[in-house]
């Protein structure tokens, strides 16, 4: 992993985000590097619900928990497109490994395990992805829109996403009202 690379981290929008797009938006990181970064919101419910979602692509899904669990908007690129966050790792068609634990995939094999109860344990979906293009992540944090701070799966997979941003401010250990949005020189 690149040295400097902020994958399996936490961008918070700061609280000034004026983006409506991405204001209160918790993005998890899943690539960060030379090329540019890739991440997910993980807390902006997108009104379809898993059962709706796996009714549209033709799989069964038995009414429970997470047939009521909301997909996620992602973010603004892909919209159509669905990405699945997940632990415990697999071997899916086409997954990409964020951490020991955590996984994206992007092929509907993963989702066709979860109609069978066999997919993976903790899982998220979203549609569509938040991308930044090679420096433009970087100029966002310099310009104080993004803080960063390591990520907790517990946020993602176990809390319901109305409570995640407020959690992820929480893992910085002070409080972000006091924050300036302001870059300046004293």
């Amino acid at each position: 992993m690149n040295p400097l690379s902020l994958a399996d981290q936490f961008l918070i929008a700061m609280p000034n985000m004026a983006d409506p797009l991405f204001a209160r938006a918790l993005v998890y990181l899943c690539e960060h590097g030379e090329h540019g970064a890739m991440g997910l919101i993980v807390n902006k419910p997108s009104g379809i619900a898993m059962a709706q979602l796996f009714d549209q692509i033709d799989l069964p899904m038995e009414p429970g928990a997470l047939a009521a669990t909301s997909v996620l908007f992602g973010g603004p690129v892909q919209p159509d497109r669905g990405f699945v966050l997940h632990s415990p790792i697999s071997d899916w068609q086409s997954s990409l490994r964020v951490t020991d634990d955590i996984m994206l995939t992007t092929s509907k094999d993963v989702l066709i395990a979860v109609s069978e109860h066999k997919g993976p344990a903790r899982i998220l979906v979203t549609l569509g992805y938040a991308g930044w293009s090679s420096g433009q992540l970087e100029e966002e944090i310099a310009s104080n829109a993004w803080l960063t701070v390591q990520s907790d799966p517990a946020i993602m997979f176990d809390l319901p996403a109305e409570e995640r941003y407020d959690a992820a401010m929480a893992l910085l250990g002070f409080d972000p009202s006091l924050l300036s949005g302001d870059i300046g020189h004293a």
